[in-house]
């Protein structure tokens, strides 16, 4: 498959769970694809690497430059690179708010302000922001997620009336509870993860997790040339769990 081949692509947050997929699916499809990450040198080829932290503009602005230049510029940007939270909204201390904000939303900021210059030179520029389920549900335990993702939603949309004119186009996935390393770190650290798991499954009406690749495969839809009319949309990869009111199964 190459409907890709041509166009350029930089994934933060690349290295692992739903950002490595992502970008392996986009240079399966033909495109050259760099991965922005803390650490990123162990990313598999064709993948090129490039490190930077997504909180320090510095990094970032540097990182972009290496990606477009030896990509030869830019025309999608996945801004996945994000971080989690646990707990009520008295459970998170400023320090901890102030921690996730910075990389859930500034973090789209300034990786999509230094990569602004090059996809405006280029004739298919789109941008994928990872948002989640927990912008548009209330989900226990995670206050502080939700807000962050919240944002994530707004500033999507902030964005594609801002450039859809230059030709611009701005969207975001929101994926349901993934079966992620971030995830399977949350399990471990359960009291009965093999119970949370299940309850995991439940909250959802498939009754399984989302996988990485299905949301991998929702993002390069969203960046490809076949969603060429597709902007300001969120799209729920998520087994139902947004749109879904389904009646308790016999004997349950």
């Amino acid at each position: 498959m190459s409907e890709l081949s041509g166009l350029r692509a930089l994934v933060t947050g690349g290295a692992s769970g739903i950002g490595l997929a992502t970008a392996r699916a986009l240079a399966g499809r033909g495109a050259a694809v760099a991965v922005l990450d803390l650490e990123a040198s162990g990313v598999p080829e064709p993948l090129y690497p490039v490190k930077a932290d997504v909180r320090d503009d510095m990094s970032v602005r540097l990182a972009v430059e290496e990606a477009a230049t030896r990509l030869g510029g830019l025309d999608i940007l996945v801004n996945n690179a994000g971080t989690g939270a646990i707990g009520t909204v008295e459970d998170n201390p400023d320090e901890e708010w102030h921690r996730v904000m910075d990389v859930n939303v500034l973090g789209i900021v300034r990786t999509t302000r230094a990569a602004l210059p090059h996809l405006r030179r280029s004739a298919h520029a789109a941008i994928v922001n990872t948002c989640s389920i927990g912008a548009t549900a209330g989900l226990p335990q995670r206050a502080l997620y939700c807000a962050s993702k919240g944002a994530v939603l707004s500033l999507t949309l902030a964005m594609a009336a801002d450039h859809v004119r230059e030709g611009i186009r701005v969207n975001c996935v929101n994926p349901g509870t993934a079966d992620t390393p971030w995830v399977a770190r949350l399990l471990d650290a359960a009291d009965d993860p093999q119970a949370e798991r299940a309850a995991l499954n439940a909250r959802q009406p498939m009754g399984r997790l989302v996988t990485a690749d299905e949301v991998a495969a929702a993002i390069v839809y969203l960046a490809s040339p076949a969603a060429a009319s597709v902007t300001g949309t969120a799209l729920a990869v998520d087994g139902g769990m947004q749109g879904l009111r389904l009646r308790p199964a016999a004997g349950s």
